[in-house]
C-alpha cells in the first residue's frame, strides 16, 4: 500500500488519490503531491502583478478572440465576481462570466485589478 501524506489543511490520515489530486474526504482539500510546501505556486496575480483573489473584478487590458463566436472580447470589459483555478492544466487560472458570452476561462495575464 502506498503512504500518502496526511492533508495540509486539517492533518486528516484518510487521504485518498484521484487522477493526479490527492483529496482529504474531511474537510474536501484537493491538492497535487508536492503543492503543499510551495505556497506561492498559489498566488495568482495580475497583468500588473497584483495579487488576485476569488470575488475580485477584473478589467480585460486587450482584445481576445473567441472560439466559435465572430465576435470578441474588447479591451476595458470588466468581468465581476471571478473564480480561480490554482495548478490549472490549460493556464487558464480565472473561471468567470462574461455578460454577453457566458461562463469562460481567461489567463491573468491579460487582466487587472478593477
Amino acid at each position: 500500500m502506498v503512504d500518502l501524506p496526511n492533508c495540509p489543511k486539517c492533518n486528516s490520515e484518510y487521504t485518498y488519490e484521484d487522477g493526479s489530486l490527492l483529496v482529504c474526504p474531511e474537510c474536501a482539500h484537493e491538492w497535487t503531491l508536492g503543492s503543499e510546501s510551495n505556497e506561492d505556486e498559489m498566488i495568482i496575480k495580475d497583468a500588473n502583478g497584483n495579487v488576485l483573489n476569488d470575488g475580485d473584478s477584473v478589467t480585460v487590458i486587450k482584445d481576445l478572440k473567441v472560439k466559435g463566436s465572430s465576435s470578441s472580447i474588447k479591451i476595458g470589459t470588466k468581468v465581476k465576481n471571478i473564480r480561480l483555478i490554482h495548478n490549472p492544466s490549460d493556464g487558464h487560472d480565472i473561471d468567470c462570466k462574461i455578460d454577453g458570452f457566458g461562463a469562460m476561462k481567461l489567463k491573468s495575464s491579460v487582466v487587472k485589478k478593477a
